[in-house]
């Protein structure tokens, strides 16, 4: 005899550029409310991996990266904060969740989901104007504060706010990453250097610049591993060659930044270090058509995820690149023209991103308070997931 079909109540949701399937805390599983293999096993059946095909035909995710997540909410027991936040990044073709870091496009989307589902002291949602809420984004031990616009008590979804990898316009959420950095002396640059000689076996040695602000972070000069810096997604995910040289980097910088001991060890942490690459800003044509002028960007900027380049930008490594961008002397920063900055629009494969963050040294030591930027989100469906 064949079991039926569990039910969980859930939401699918859009945060910037991803999608992910949202659950409450309490009404998960009895088993799934804790760490642990069972939570694992739901969230892989949710998304419909491991599949072979990499198409996840047989669950919620679409066979991307951007779109092969699933979040837990539930209320804080911190000061100071509304909810609490986890992450999960699943792996497509492996039985692998990545709880490492965070997702910072779906950041996005907790501040609404919380609201509508009732997480939020109702004394602090407004009936129209803006509901400030106070994240703690537990993967990473981190505060997010999410500013969601209100609309005759609901939040609003609709808007004229354009975000390129988004096709139609939203309402606009801003969200603060505060103290994004790790802690610790010299951590937001584990290395101690603002960039690095990284020794990559089978490829070379290349500059680079190691940050952990947002998410960790392994940045490289796109000239010296021979591109330019306005590639698409076919450029490179085509290219079965230059995706195992960009993992090598990744490794090599994972190992560098002390996130791993053994080169062995990058297979089963694919979520983080991202890596990325730069050039100063050039004219192109987005994905979507769009032609970029080199006029309107401070610099260009790729970013691979889950081994495969990004279609956009992740907002967790949006906040590295503003970060760094405010650092003089790092890669990104030389990238963009150098010098002291707060904010910069950098270029990527669909279009352009304004980010900000305010970094200061002090006492030999770089910091940075927190990082700015804009996304929008909203409810693609709601009611029951079947595994």
């Amino acid at each position: 005899m064949h079991p039926p079909q569990v039910r969980i109540p859930a939401t699918y949701m859009r945060g910037g550029t991803s999608k992910g399937v949202f659950f409450r805390l309490a009404d998960l599983p009895e088993a799934a409310r804790v760490p642990g293999p069972a939570r694992d096993a739901l969230w892989l059946r949710v998304v419909g991996s491991p599949d072979p095909y990499g198409k996840q035909i047989d669950g919620m995710g679409n066979g991307t990266s951007s779109t092969s997540k699933a979040v837990l909410v539930s209320s804080s027991t911190r000061p100071d904060h509304d909810v609490d936040y986890l992450f999960g990044q699943v792996a497509i073709d492996q039985a692998v969740v990545d709880w490492s870091g965070n997702c910072g496009n779906l950041s996005a989307a907790v501040g609404p989901f919380a609201i509508a589902q009732g997480l939020i002291d109702p004394t602090r949602v407004p009936h129209d104007g803006l509901c400030t809420v106070r994240i703690w984004q537990a993967n990473i031990g981190k505060t997010i504060v999410a500013h969601v616009p209100m609309s005759d008590g609901a939040v609003q979804e609709t808007g004229d706010f354009e975000l390129d990898g988004v096709t139609f316009p939203a309402a606009e959420i801003a969200l603060e990453f505060m103290e994004p950095a790790d802690d610790g002396e010299g951590a937001m640059f584990p290395t101690g250097n603002l960039v690095d000689r990284l020794d990559v076996p089978g490829l070379g040695t290349f500059n680079a610049t190691l940050i952990n602000a947002g998410i960790p972070t392994v940045f490289v000069n796109a000239q010296e591993i021979g591109l330019t810096g306005v590639e698409l997604q076919a450029q490179i995910n085509d290219d079965s060659g230059r995706l195992a040289a960009f993992e090598a980097i990744r490794t090599a910088g994972a190992l560098a930044m002390g996130l791993i001991q053994y080169a062995s060890e990058a297979g089963a942490r694919q979520h983080t270090p991202k890596v990325a690459y730069v050039a100063p800003a050039q004219s192109y044509i987005a994905s979507s058509g769009k032609n970029v002028a080199a006029g309107e960007i401070d610099l260009c900027v790729r970013a691979l995820s889950m081994g495969k380049l990004h279609h956009a930008m992740m907002g967790t490594c949006a906040v590295a690149i503003g970060t760094a961008a405010a650092v003089p002397g790092t890669l990104v920063n030389l990238a963009a023209g150098g010098g002291a900055r707060e904010a910069v629009r950098f270029g990527h494969p669909s279009g352009t991103l304004r980010v900000g963050a305010k970094a200061r040294f002090a006492n030999g030591v770089w910091t940075v308070t927190k990082a700015l930027m804009s996304r929008s989100a909203r409810v693609l469906m709601e009611g029951m997931v079947r595994v």
